[in-house]
């Protein structure tokens, strides 16, 4: 058979069911090759970038290695993007791309470009393929290394002439195995002997914990002390949970801060967070200062990086909570109460129409299940600061490589992974103009996913930044009122228009919640209020002093 059909065999005994991308001719075995394998379906995008942003969120909520392709070439380069954001987002991806035959190589072939050092710096694995009798080899060698310890993207270029070069070859079988990094059991037994032994401390969750939320606060009880999370590990964690003292960093609540930087507590226990700038409320030193640090992740790259670690565990932390657990019960550990500042009780919209009002009015009227994509926009600092979580993962947020748009792509395929769960995105204008014709995948394979645009004709975040930083903001900023509504209907979508908080109502969003494919309410809003973006602006400012 041909390699590029031996792979699709070789896809097949893995459990790959989608490939998300863009078909061209340096791709065309592999393509042509779909027709006989229905159980792989083609997830045609309308834009690389998109493709690899939507394998990304399949990675994370199927749980297994998801796969992208572009072209040789720009198709490729478009997918640089997404392939960076697996690599921030610790999320197997196997980004696969044409390229043109070897034996067209250095003669200025059209499209021509060896994109394999191009994606080295954010994939843990990229090469191109020059033998068709090696590509089923090192795909399967990619997917494994995707795998393996720290999860991460790979890259894989295939020559259109390797796709086309016939192979007698023993495809392996499925499913591929992992080996997590080994746990490091005498620093989780020292950390909880540390633990136990000190009075005071503060469980720090990043997105390290998704999956484990149940430990996190078991482990919570045993010590009696709070846990925080991160602002990309916001809906994790009920608000209503007694322990749980709020979001800090970028948009985080008031008393959590307070907490973190005037808090008398001698402990700060880091879990699955990489203590980044949005984490840390812009490195603020104050997070880590005078306290016994004990930091566990799954990537020992984190450790010590910024803040020292004081106690590094390295681990996965679906096997270093629960072990956590035991040794502190062993030491004695009994469940004990929490006193925290946070105040955990659900904002009620106000009458103003403002888009606080209006995201805490959306959160009422959708189902309490509902799944939040949240694009790169205004709107997610209030999402962050002001709306309660209500069900288990309830908000995607990436504020670690998210692009703008991105949150578009991330809502498809997270209705792809989880297709019986209500899901939303919410986007901006800025951002709809940047890939909002996704709108049309979602349509091409029926995903009931409910777009909100908050229309304000503006850069909402640039706007507001440059107001609070400068005092001005440069008038390009802004743009001509557009109907994305009308847009919507003219592609044969359903949607709403609102233009107040009257319009906002339950029989608009009824209309729209629909399981045949997707449609889009656009809340036309111009808020000047600045967004709770807490020390963002501060954080930018003082590069110049």
């Amino acid at each position: 058979m041909k390699a590029g059909i031996a792979v699709l065999e070789y896809f097949r005994n893995i459990g790959v069911d989608k490939i998300f991308g863009i078909p061209a001719g340096s791709l065309n075995v592999i393509y042509d090759g779909l027709n006989d394998y229905p159980d792989i379906a083609p997830i045609i995008t309308k834009h690389e970038g998109a493709a690899g942003y939507m394998a990304a969120a399949y990675a994370k909520y199927s749980g297994k290695i998801a796969v992208a392709a572009g072209s040789s070439g720009p198709g490729a380069t478009n997918l640089i993007t997404g392939a960076a954001n697996a690599m921030r987002e610790h999320l197997p991806v196997l980004f696969l791309s044409g390229a043109v035959p070897m034996s067209t190589v250095g003669f200025n072939a059209s499209q021509e470009l060896d994109v394999s050092p191009v994606f080295a710096p954010v994939t843990k694995y990229s090469k191109r393929v020059e033998r068709p009798e090696d590509l089923v080899a090192e795909i399967d060698k990619a997917v494994r290394i995707a795998l393996d310890g720290v999860p991460g993207p790979v890259h894989i270029a295939i020559p259109l002439n390797v796709q086309m070069g016939q192979v007698e070859i023993e495809i392996p079988e499925g499913p591929v195995t992992t080996n997590p990094p080994a746990m490091d059991t005498g620093a989780v037994k020292k950390a909880a002997q540390e633990m136990k032994r000190r009075k005071t401390g503060i469980l720090f969750a990043g997105q390290g914990v998704r999956g484990a939320v149940p430990e996190v606060m078991m482990l919570s009880e045993l010590l009696g002390w709070p846990v925080v999370c991160t602002p990309v590990a916001k809906g994790l964690f009920k608000d209503s949970h007694p322990n749980f003292a709020g979001v800090y960093g970028f948009a985080g609540h008031e008393s959590t801060t307070k907490l973190i930087q005037e808090g008398d507590f001698e402990t700060l226990v880091v879990l699955g967070s990489s203590l980044g700038e949005t984490a840390t409320s812009n490195y603020n030193e104050n997070l880590a200062k005078d306290r016994f640090v004990i930091h566990a992740d799954i990537d020992e790259n984190v450790f010590s990086r910024k803040y020292p670690a004081d106690l590094p565990v390295l681990g996965d932390l679906h096997e270093v909570l629960p072990r956590f657990i035991r040794e502190l019960r062993q030491l004695g550990a009994s469940p004990k109460s929490v006193k925290t500042p946070y105040n955990a009780a659900r904002l009620t919209p106000g009458e103003e129409f403002t888009t606080k009002n209006v995201m805490l009015k959306l959160q009422q009227l959708l189902p309490e299940k509902t799944r939040w994509a949240i694009d790169i926009t205004e709107t997610e600092a209030y999402i962050i600061h002001d709306l309660s979580v209500l069900s288990n993962d309830a908000f995607d947020i990436n504020v670690h490589f998210g692009a703008m748009g991105s949150g578009l792509s991330t809502g498809i395929a997270a209705k792809l992974a989880d297709p019986e769960r209500p899901t939303v995105t919410v986007t901006g204008d800025g951002c709809f103009y940047m890939h909002g014709m996704e709108i049309l995948t979602a349509k091409e394979y029926n995903v009931p996913l409910l777009f909100i645009v908050m229309n304000n004709a503006r850069l909402g975040l640039v706007y507001h930044g440059h107001n609070l930083q400068f005092k001005r903001t440069h008038k390009t900023f802004s743009t001509k009122p557009f109907n994305m509504a009308a847009m919507a209907e003219a592609m044969g979508i359903p949607s709403a228009r609102v233009e107040s908080m009257d319009d906002l109502n339950e029989q608009t969003i009824s209309d729209l919640m629909r399981d045949d494919g997707p449609t889009l309410l656009e809340i036309v809003l111009t808020d000047d209020n600045p967004p709770p973006m807490g020390d963002r602006v501060k954080f930018l400012s003082s590069f110049g002093e």
